[in-house]
């Protein structure tokens, strides 16, 4: 029995970045996901002391997505009561230098898409999830989300539908995306007002999440225009504070981190379409950010 728990737990360790994948691209949230895959080894080893688990990736597969739907559908409710808008915790690299750490981002959703997701059902979005971005059978999708294979892939087709024509497309590769956010700081840090607005869309949207908990824009900022000078007074705010700016890797592409007195305060990520900013979202809720801090621990 022992080498048998020890055998499932190495397994389990192997497989458990991809699971918090998984988990994270169905809520959104790093923590949330975290807890959902801890949460299931316990159910492993119940399921496999009464019947030896052979396809333990199929397993834990369904298992966490399961679980993370369920905890979707919860969620819901409290992020409809939020204050303010409601972000995606992002996922931000702790050492992006470790390949391990390297490949847990690049195969992480992109942060546009996590935003554009919170838009789907539960249903909607788990079957978009598993069938399209980790290669499940829709029969295997079909026991996650309690319906019939037809019915899921009906599901994903409607997921597919909303998301090309509310996600933006032909984002840039990160060579481009590091491009642009080189013109976008130092345009900002310059106060160069007019530099800062032609390196936005004409129609950008800039989204701020603060919990209701710190200072944020309570519904989003739209425009070229409106968006460059809110972003200059965020500037004037940072430098009064003696804030310190840096970049780190969040899913999978450079982003804005901003610290005072050494705490993370804010998150800055860009979506970049073209040679222009599409969407700016700045995460400023402190519960997010706790996880989002490669500095954290």
């Amino acid at each position: 029995m022992a080498e048998r728990q020890a055998l499932l737990a190495r397994e389990y360790d192997a497989l458990r970045p991809r699971m918090v994948r998984v988990a994270y691209a169905i809520l959104g949230s790093r923590v949330e996901a975290e807890d959902v895959v801890a949460d299931c080894w316990t159910r492993l080893v119940e399921a496999d002391a009464r019947e030896p688990v052979r396809d333990l990736t199929g397993w834990l597969t369904v298992a966490v997505a399961r679980a993370a739907t369920d905890v979707l559908r919860s969620a819901r409710v409290r992020r409809e009561e939020y204050v303010g808008p409601w972000l995606p915790e992002p996922f931000v690299a702790a050492d992006p230098a470790d390949p391990a750490d390297r490949v847990t981002l690049d195969e992480t959703v992109g942060y546009a898409l996590l935003v554009v997701l919170e838009s789907l059902s539960p249903a909607e979005r788990t079957a978009f999830v598993l069938h399209d971005v980790f290669a499940m059978g829709f029969p295997e999708v079909a026991t996650v989300v309690g319906r019939t294979p037809a019915a899921v892939r009906q599901l994903a087709s409607r997921a597919r539908a909303h998301l090309a024509a509310h996600a933006p497309r032909f984002e840039v590769d990160r060579s481009a995306h590091e491009e642009v956010l080189g013109r976008f700081l130092a345009a900002a840090a310059g106060g160069d007002l007019a530099a800062l607005v032609a390196t936005l869309d004409p129609d950008v949207v800039l989204t701020s999440d603060g919990g209701g908990v710190v200072s944020s824009a309570r519904r989003p900022v739209l425009g070229a225009d409106r968006a460059a000078r809110f972003l200059s007074g965020l500037v004037t705010k940072y430098v009064a504070a003696e804030a310190e700016v840096d970049l780190v890797l969040a899913n999978g592409l450079p982003a804005i981190a901003v610290r005072q007195e050494g705490v993370l305060t804010s998150l800055v990520l860009l979506t970049v379409v073209g040679e222009r900013v599409r969407r700016i979202d700045i995460v400023r809720a402190p519960a997010k950010l706790v996880a989002a801090d490669p500095r954290r621990g």
